[in-house]
């Protein structure tokens, strides 16, 4: 019989990589198209309407390109959308988010020292919540605040921050970040869907009817494209943060997250002055350094103090937890785990050069075991992932036994609960 917990952690990774190659494709899209409209020259002997055009040379060839601020006298017979990489980018992530933070939410999404929610509370907390800044900063765009383009970036801004509290007020600090990069990273795509390309529609259709397009629907196209532009690296930095507990395991995670954001902005200020000619502002190199320390200092702060050891003893099991600590095997998991893993997953770990337990996962009680049972199976029970290079010299034996408890355990739980 195929093993559910190995199939869903293949489904997690595959949709893990496909998240990763589409996010290539539109980072990679959107960052070309801002350098060459930034580098775009005037020459002489334009065509009608062109707004100036670039001469670039890759893969042993030569390209001519023309920007029109509105759009040609003709439109081509073949004409490319730049959308589905945006599309495809958003929608792997939500389903990585779904199989990672809502199917995995005991140990990923609630944390019950912050907030007294239950599983399905905290599902619906993290689906509402991704639409409330595109709601909210729509908006802003929609309004006066438009013709503003700095204010609003600065309450686009200040919008981020009290979200990246909110958040941490609620869920674990890996949820935290992660649904923060998510929360960006709609109202990116939603720029995309709801206003940049209806925009460019609206114009194909107008020059297709013979009309002169308005071009006030490329001046609200490129403002919403410019703070895709800004908010790019910044939700690069939150969706790698699960991999790095300096950064989420914080007590002031969404401190450090605010500083990104404005890392985010001091260099693609940097790129976007070079890319427009328009001189080498390297005082964004000092403000970048000076923000990256502060976000050292910060993150060497008191972290998120997890549940005492004796907290944890006494706490009170989930059902999940329940089915595992109660299991068949479970005395012969807990003489095996916390001794070999316990060097370095604990609340103060011993070995050498560990300081904080790797991705913020204790191992030291019945009930942090049981919590991370799933973990436990598929990095120290069917590969040999951990401990890394066997440093505790686990042996095959108890491996083996690991394997057998879960297995056992996973009997009496139902399907949707076993993939947790």
């Amino acid at each position: 019989m195929l093993d559910i917990a190995i199939i869903w952690d293949w489904l997690a990774f595959a949709v893990r990589w496909l998240h990763v190659i589409t996010a290539i494709a539109w980072i990679g899209s959107s960052f070309y198209f801002v350098a060459l409209d930034l580098g775009l020259r005037k020459v002489p002997h334009l065509p009608v309407g062109a707004h100036g055009e670039e001469w670039q040379v890759h893969g042993g060839g030569f390209y001519h390109i023309q920007k029109y601020l509105v759009a040609p006298e003709n439109m081509p017979d073949h004409l490319i959308w730049f959308k589905w990489e945006s599309y495809a980018t958003w929608l792997s992530g939500a389903g990585l988010l779904m199989i990672i933070y809502w199917v995995g939410g005991e140990l990923y999404l609630i944390d019950p020292e912050k907030a007294d929610l239950s599983l399905w509370q905290g599902i619906l907390i993290s689906a509402a919540s991704l639409s409330i800044g595109w709601l909210v900063y729509d908006f802003l765009c929609k309004s006066p605040l438009g013709e503003k383009p700095t204010l609003l970036m600065v309450l686009l801004f200040a919008l981020l921050v009290v979200m990246g509290w909110g958040y941490n007020e609620i869920f674990t600090g890996r949820a935290t970040m992660l649904h923060l990069g998510a929360f960006t990273a709609t109202i990116m795509t939603a720029n995309v869907f709801f206003i940049i390309i209806p925009n460019q529609k609206i114009v194909v259709a107008d020059l297709k009817a013979g009309r002169t397009p308005d071009p006030k629907y490329g001046k609200i196209a490129k403002l919403r494209s410019t703070h895709n532009n800004y908010l790019t690296l910044p939700v690069i930095f939150l969706m790698l943060s699960n991999h790095y507990p300096l950064a989420f395991a914080s007590e002031y995670n969404w401190v450090i997250a605010a500083l990104v954001f404005l890392m985010g902005v001091t260099i693609r200020h940097w790129f976007n002055t070079r890319h427009a000619r328009a001189g080498n502002p390297t005082w964004t190199w000092l403000v970048t350094a000076i923000l990256f320390v502060l976000i050292i200092q910060i993150s060497m702060a008191p972290m998120w103090k997890e549940d005492s050891y004796e907290a944890s003893e006494n706490r009170a099991l989930t059902p999940t937890e329940q089915v595992f600590a109660s299991a068949e095997g479970f005395d012969d998991v807990m003489a095996i785990v916390p001794g070999r893993c316990a060097m370095c997953h604990a609340r103060e770990p011993f070995y050498e050069g560990i300081h904080w337990a790797p991705k913020g996962v204790v191992l030291e009680t019945p009930a942090d075991v049981a919590r991370a049972a799933k973990e436990i199976y598929l990095q120290a029970g069917v590969t040999n992932a951990m401990p890394p290079a066997n440093v505790s010299f686990m042996e095959e034996d108890e491996r083996r036994k690991v394997i057998e408890w879960y297995r056992k355990a996973s009997k009496d739980l139902p399907f949707g609960v076993a993939l947790n």
